[in-house]
């Protein structure tokens, strides 16, 4: 497996152009799945996540073409006709976001069996609540080896779906199948991030009617179908949240570009509260710090959208790692999602953890050691503690990373970091 070396101490100064939102991509792709027209992304990531995904997609009869367009990555797809409706659990296990193809699948075909999903190891996260939604829609459901096995004879009706608690992937799920459903369909406490109201104008554009976007209430309306359309994916918020983490470790100076300031409000908040620059430019950010002034310690809680997100906990607490006091952290979404503080205390962090609880007590100065990443957010949180960290960082396990992480080495290296990836010569052969 590839690792990647860092040698601390310098400090970050440029500019970091962000990617498009692999977890709104994600969903926009299972869309395609919905109309036999050309469904084109632009401002699309090239991630391990993306490929997955399209692996699968190919597998299922659709046409994925990647190219260059004239404002950068895009792709096409096209299912003009679905060969499949079989995701077979080697392509599923391999990233969760992939169980997305059950609701488009059963809403264009009436039939679809797939595999319950594997991916990240940070709880359970089961996927009974996309199942319920589903089977509220009229869908016949059985559990089989592993595999969910639906069918809908009579088509996907309209219906009235409260969820106990809010969800992204559940609210994802379960308005990738109303669209197509017969009647209306109305989802209630709906989740309100960013890539579900992307998600939802995309299916707007495609033809879908849809009330309520960026509330917790979605009423869909049910077409006979839907056409083809052109949309650029939303800026990835957590890769802007995690270089403005970056150049504030570093006490630095960077301007985030390609993206808008709102989409890190939360986190924008607690920065400033701690003692970091953070200004909105025309298309971004400029994070800044004065290395010579101490952070202060702040607390945080993770919480549902628009509170402070819980892909960007890792990061932060690495922040809090060097700041003068203790900061309490508070886990309120996923379980075992504190598996990175073992690996911050190799590199000298002093952190306590007890259930959905950490105390991060502020040291002086972290030392570079050998560390392992754990989950994909985990490993940027390393990546930006070695930086900060005095001497030589190597980071393992590195293929978390590039799940969610778009040519992270050359986009910091671009600011002065002392970074690079060292290859498995295992895998060159």
């Amino acid at each position: 497996m590839d690792s990647i070396a860092i040698t601390g101490g310098a400090r970050l100064n440029g500019v970091i152009p962000i990617s498009g939102a692999k977890n709104s991509a994600l969903k926009l792709m299972a869309a395609s799945i919905l109309t036999d027209q050309p469904l084109l992304l632009t401002n699309m990531p090239r991630l391990a996540d993306t490929k997955f995904l399209g692996r699968l997609l190919e597998a299922l009869g659709v046409q994925v073409s990647e190219r260059d367009g004239a404002d950068g990555q895009e792709t096409l797809f096209h299912a003009a006709a679905l060969t499949s409706t079989f995701a077979p659990y080697d392509l599923v296990r391999q990233m969760r976001a992939s169980f997305n193809v059950l609701g488009p699948l059963l809403a264009r075909t009436g039939e679809a069996k797939v595999s319950l999903p594997g991916g990240c190891t940070i709880g359970a996260r089961p996927v009974d609540l996309h199942l319920q939604a589903l089977t509220a829609m009229g869908a016949e459901i059985e559990l089989d080896e592993g595999y969910v096995i639906a069918r809908t004879p009579n088509g996907l009706k309209g219906a009235e779906i409260e969820f106990p608690f809010v969800s992204v992937g559940a609210t994802e799920h379960a308005l990738l199948a109303a669209v197509l459903a017969d009647g209306t369909t109305v989802l209630r406490k709906a989740a309100r991030e960013p890539e579900i109201g992307d998600l939802a104008r995309c299916l707007t554009a495609m033809g879908a009617r849809i009330e309520g976007i960026d509330t917790d209430v979605l009423t869909i309306t049910g077409v006979s179908s839907l056409g083809g359309a052109n949309w650029s994916v939303i800026p990835d918020r957590i890769e802007m949240g995690s270089y403005a983490v970056a150049a504030a470790m570093t006490g630095g100076e960077v301007r985030l570009t390609k993206t808008r300031p709102e989409l890190m409000t939360a986190l924008s908040e607690k920065m400033i509260e701690a003692g970091v620059e953070v200004a909105p430019t025309s298309d971004g950010v400029i994070v800044k710090r004065d290395p010579a002034v101490r952070l202060k310690a702040v607390n945080v809680a993770t919480e549902v959208y628009p509170g402070f997100a819980t892909d960007l906990q890792a990061q932060f607490m690495a922040l809090m790692t060097t700041a003068d006091g203790d900061s309490v952290i508070h886990e309120n979404i996923f379980e075992n999602r504190f598996m990175h503080a073992p690996e911050l205390a190799r590199l000298g962090a002093d952190i306590s953890v007890h259930a959905g609880e950490a105390v991060v007590r502020g040291v002086p100065m972290l030392h570079g050691a050998q560390v392992m990443a754990t989950d994909l957010r985990a490993s940027v949180s390393l990546v930006i503690a070695g930086m900060a960290a005095q001497g030589e960082t190597t980071v393992g396990r590195v293929y978390h990373l590039d799940r969610g992480f778009e040519r992270l080495e050359e986009k910091l290296s671009a600011c002065g970091a002392e970074i690079r990836r060292v290859k498995d010569e295992a895998n060159e052969h």
